[in-house]
């Protein structure tokens, strides 16, 4: 089956991306059109081959259209993704707008794919960077065991910040990398070259930053369980691109390190390194470029005999946010929901 398609945001990184996997994955496209805002109307764009005027995001664009990928401001998915919607599409939508909507299924496909199958306002959350190859880690061993906690601190690349960011930090690493003055940051909150931030977000009132609160709200509904304690701590780090994590898990019954393994290495999504084995671990290097979550370091917690220690790496542009979305369209035409 094809499938009318439209990519909204489609100038931007994620949206150029989304362009990208959709011909990478062979989506089976039988029409496609490209939305951004005005100041992004009449450009070109490249896809399969072919140029393609962008569009202007307006209601009467989403005629006919069945699926829409959606990366744009919060702000714009409040007002167009329900537009879209209505027209009689399902948006695919990357923005943290409709994430913890309990009528908008959140969605790793390797992890509550069946999920699609309760789309009660037309719009599908994709979860945020950090959550999404958690989640994918923590699934097969959620099958063995069941996770009671998760400690986990993050290693956030630049990207995650956008093109800004990556200009940002390029800057500062030219000049610092020479001995130069730095140049003031501009979109992270403070000199990224050289240094990590822990403060790279909005600080909620809990103390925890809006991306920790992300990843404690998101991670328990992906999962589908409200009872896991989740401590996570994110940090900004001098990466071009891909996220890192460092995870301890607590489950609710003893799981070995073997066990484990076995697991993780047959598990959909995931690319597992055993350092023990072959001496290779998962590396920011690695992940770039890859729909895939890379994992690896598994071992014993020495202070818990219920938990384990793990490493996860996976690129954020793309399994955290174009290549998720695109597998969720995947899903929604495989399992007959986009007809």
């Amino acid at each position: 089956m094809s499938v009318n398609v439209a990519v909204v945001g489609a100038t931007g990184a994620v949206g150029d991306l989304m362009r990208k996997v959709l011909v990478e994955r062979h989506f089976p496209v039988k029409s496609i059109k490209f939305l951004a805002s005005e100041k992004s109307a009449g450009k070109t764009v490249e896809f399969a081959g072919k140029q393609y005027t962008v569009e202007p995001i307006r209601p009467e664009a989403f005629s006919g259209v069945q699926i829409v990928l959606s990366s744009t401001p919060s702000s714009v998915s409040k007002e167009y993704s329900p537009i879209a919607a209505r027209a009689g599409a399902i948006v695919v939508d990357n923005s943290s707008a409709w994430r913890m909507d309990p009528d908008c299924p959140l969605v790793v496909p390797e992890v509550n794919a069946e999920q699609l199958h309760h789309i009660k306002k037309g719009i599908v959350a994709n979860p945020n960077c950090v959550a999404i190859p958690l989640c994918v880690a923590l699934k097969p061993l959620h099958d063995l065991a069941k996770v009671k906690r998760v400690v986990v601190a993050t290693y956030q690349s630049s990207s995650g910040k956008g093109a800004k960011g990556l200009m940002d930090f390029n800057s500062q690493l030219a000049a610092w990398a020479t001995g130069k003055p730095v140049p003031a940051p501009t979109a992270h909150k403070a000199q990224l070259a050289g240094n990590v931030i822990t403060l790279d977000w909005t600080l909620d009132p809990n103390g925890f930053t809006e991306e920790e609160n992300k990843v404690i709200n998101e991670t328990r509904k992906i999962m589908g369980d409200a009872s896991i304690g989740i401590c996570p701590t994110c940090v900004r780090v001098p990466v071009k691109v891909a996220h890192s994590e460092a995870v301890t898990v607590e489950f609710h019954r003893p799981l070995s390190v073997a066990d484990a393994k076995a697991a993780l290495a047959k598990a959909a999504g995931i690319v597992f390194m055993d350092e023990t084995a072959d001496g290779k671990f998962p590396q920011p290097i690695h992940a770039e470029g890859s729909d895939h979550t890379f994992v690896g370091r598994v071992r014993q917690d020495p202070s818990n005999p219920n938990a384990l220690c793990l490493w996860v790496v996976a690129d954020n542009l793309r399994k955290g946010a174009a290549s998720n979305a695109v597998q969720c369209a995947e899903e929604l035409v495989k399992r007959g929901i986009v007809k």
